[in-house]
C-alpha cells in the first residue's frame, strides 16, 4: 500500500477519474465519485411487490419470472450509459463488479438473498468473448455474488450461435435473433435451483427471456432476473 504523501504525488501524475463523469476522484473514492453515486437514477424496483413492479410486468405471459430487478435507469447520454460503455467497450471490468456489489448488498439488506441459490450470467458466444477478452455479464455476476454472498457459475449457460447485434432491432427481431441460441451446459448444476439470471442491461428483455426459458426447461425451480440497468420502453 502506498504511503499517503506518495499516493498523493502519484495521483498528481496519474489522476484517477470517476468512470461516470471523468472528473478526478478524491481520496477514499474508488471508480465512481460520491457526487455521481448520489445522482445515479436508481429504480428501487426491489422495494415493490411483484404485481406493482413495471419490470416484472414486461415478462408476464412470456416466461415465468419470480423476481425482476434493475439497479439503475438507462438514460441516453447520461451517467449510466457512460458507465456501461466503459464496462463493455473500454475494458473497465470493475464497473460491473462494483455496481453489482452495491446492488447485491442492497438486495441482501432487504432479505432477498434468501430467494436465490445460484447466480448465472448471460453468456457470450466464444467468438465475441475472444474479441472482447471478457464477458461483461461475468463481471456483473461476480459483483452480485460478492454483495449477496451467494455462489455464481460462469458456464452454466452456453451460447451456441453467433448472432448479429441486437442494436436497432425491433422487439420481435430481437426475440427471433436469440430464441434458440442458448443451452444449459450442465443441467445437474441448475436442476432444482432458484436461479438469479444477471446481465448488464435490459432493453426488450428478449435475451433474458430466452435464457430463462432454457433454464426452466433444464429443471431450475425458478428463475429471477437482475440487471445493472434497464431502458424504458
Amino acid at each position: 500500500m502506498l504511503l499517503a504523501p506518495l499516493a498523493d504525488f502519484v495521483s498528481l501524475l496519474f489522476p484517477r477519474v470517476c468512470l461516470a463523469c471523468d472528473e478526478p476522484l478524491a481520496r477514499g473514492e474508488n471508480h465512481i465519485c460520491t457526487g455521481c453515486r448520489a445522482q445515479l437514477p436508481y429504480t428501487d424496483y426491489h422495494l415493490l411487490p411483484p404485481t406493482d413492479n413495471p419490470l416484472a410486468r414486461r415478462f408476464w405471459g412470456k416466461v415465468p419470472v419470480a423476481h425482476a430487478f434493475s439497479y439503475l435507469r438507462f438514460l441516453r447520454r447520461g451517467r449510466v450509459q457512460h458507465l456501461l460503455h466503459q464496462l463493455k467497450y473500454r475494458g473497465q471490468r470493475h464497473v460491473g463488479v462494483v455496481l453489482g456489489e452495491w446492488y447485491g448488498a442492497e438486495l441482501r439488506q432487504h432479505g432477498l438473498h434468501e430467494a436465490f441459490d445460484l447466480i448465472v450470467p448471460v453468456p457470450l458466444h466464444p467468438r465475441k468473448l475472444a474479441k472482447r477478452g471478457y464477458n461483461q455479464s461475468d463481471c456483473v455476476a461476480e459483483g452480485f455474488a460478492n454483495g449477496l454472498q451467494l455462489p455464481w457459475h460462469a458456464h452454466a449457460l452456453r451460447r451456441t450461435e453467433h448472432t448479429s447485434s441486437q442494436t436497432r432491432k425491433t422487439r420481435l427481431e430481437r426475440w427471433q435473433n436469440v430464441a434458440t441460441v442458448f443451452e444449459v451446459a450442465t443441467p445437474e448444476l441448475v436442476a432444482g435451483q432458484r436461479i438469479l439470471l444477471v446481465d448488464d442491461v435490459l432493453t426488450t428483455g428478449a435475451t433474458l427471456e430466452a435464457c430463462a426459458a432454457v433454464l426452466l426447461t433444464a429443471g431450475a425451480s425458478s428463475v429471477s432476473i437482475a440487471t445493472l440497468a434497464c431502458a424504458d420502453r
